[in-house]
């Protein structure tokens, strides 16, 4: 019987969560206490949040397919860094280490 070598990916949903989260706290806060009405604003943070889902469906979608996920955070990251300026950032950091992780650990 051979073994099957597998490797955890428990780094990457780690990594992917918790960038997610803060991205979407971040763009959460953007949309309602500092948009103030303006539409371009809002349009932006809106963005950020399709973001974060994308990089939450991602690091739950790593253990079967680390490829499309790893790809799916760098797409996520960008999405974020573009719709929230403040906090996303560093939700945006812990989503490219991820993605990042997930196309190139073997």
């Amino acid at each position: 019987m051979k073994r099957i070598k597998s490797i955890s990916r428990l780094f990457e949903v780690i990594l992917g969560c918790f960038g997610s989260f803060i991205a979407i706290l971040s763009s959460s806060l953007f949309l309602f206490l500092e948009s103030g009405g303006r539409e371009g604003n809002s349009f932006l943070a809106i963005i950020a949040i399709i973001g974060s889902v994308l990089g939450f469906l991602s690091s739950m979608y790593v253990v079967k397919n680390s490829e499309n996920s790893g790809v799916g955070f760098i797409i996520a990251s960008l999405f974020v860094i573009v719709g929230s300026p403040h906090l996303g950032v560093f939700g945006s950091i812990f989503l490219v280490i991820a993605g990042i992780s997930a196309l190139f650990r073997k």
